[in-house]
């Protein structure tokens, strides 16, 4: 069984920044990611607050940066879906798809997923007009009616990516008023003139057998159903932790992320998390190189303290 010094679980922004710094620290290190490296970077159609890019640049050309920066490394890249981690003494087992490999230190930095509406017809028509990444499907949905669910930062940006692509949008929001940032919303109101908010609802039905034909939305005060026709529907409504494969001893909070302290460091000695899949506040990808760069010093610290 290969031992490693510390194995990183996920290649968004925290588990790169993490490889980056484990590997500058000379120790040796693998990183486990089952897809390619980017997280939700290569869903982000524009980041436009990374410091020291005030143009903004796209989340996929950010993400090539990032691994760049690893090229000639000593890093080992393990393209497999971890199943299981078990702590031992002051050793991980971590089991993979093919194998199981050992660390000394684990930093978990596998984010979060979207959230789904659990409305009837979701899951079979996604990808037949139900999307959760509108840089990745709006460009099918060229001149045509499409719905978008949400009232985050992530929704209004997505929204003004989609605005530029298709003849008439729908934004749909339980709340009154959006949650996203002041300089989204202006924005949305001044240079999206396709765009018609539906504020006090939600969806209720799904339509469409083989391909999305419309929804259905009413309103949380009560009301008459509408009925809006349109052949995309785009759904973000917050994240879920990518968790699940975790020791059962490690402290979560109700939502499923991972509760660290400052330091990145879990109730399980040896076990650091970092990202979107920790219990915090503000998930930006300039809060996941921060703890990734965090999670990496308190792994190599807590290395130097088994010597």
């Amino acid at each position: 069984m290969e031992t490693y010094d510390s194995v990183i679980i996920g290649a968004g922004p925290g588990g790169l920044t993490a490889a980056l710094y484990m590997c500058r620290f000379g120790v040796k290190t693998a990183l486990v990611e089952r897809v390619a490296p980017g997280g939700q970077m290569l869903n982000t159609f524009e980041i436009g607050n990374y410091p020291g890019f005030p143009e903004g640049l796209a989340g996929w050309r950010l993400a090539e940066n990032f691994a760049l920066h690893l090229e000639g490394l000593q890093l080992d890249h393990l393209t497999q879906m971890v199943k299981t981690i078990t702590p031992g003494d002051k050793i991980f087992h971590i089991e993979l798809e093919n194998n199981t490999i050992a660390a000394k230190t684990v930093i978990i930095a596998t984010g979060a997923v979207p959230k789904k509406l659990g409305i009837d017809g979701e899951a079979r028509l996604m990808g037949r007009g139900v999307s959760y990444c509108a840089m990745c499907d709006g460009m099918f949905f060229h001149g045509r009616d499409v719905a978008m669910v949400g009232g985050g930062n992530s929704a209004v940006e997505e929204a003004l990516h989609l605005s530029n692509l298709v003849n008439r949008l729908y934004i749909i929001h339980r709340r009154d008023r959006f949650r996203a940032d002041r300089v989204h919303q202006d924005k949305l109101r001044l240079h999206c003139h396709n765009v018609e908010l539906v504020l006090g609802h939600e969806v209720t039905e799904i339509h469409g057998d083989t391909a999305l034909t419309g929804v259905t939305v009413t309103s949380v005060t009560g009301g008459a159903p509408r009925q809006l026709v349109v052949q995309g529907l785009f759904v973000f409504i917050g994240i879920v932790p990518t968790a699940d494969f975790a020791p059962a001893a490690l402290t979560k909070n109700p939502g499923g992320f991972i509760k660290t302290d400052c330091e990145m460091r879990t109730n399980i000695p040896g076990l650091f998390a970092a990202g979107d899949v920790r219990d915090k506040q503000c998930r930006q990808v300039v809060t996941a190189v921060g703890d990734g760069a965090t999670a990496a010093y308190s792994a190599f610290d807590y290395l130097e303290g088994l010597e």
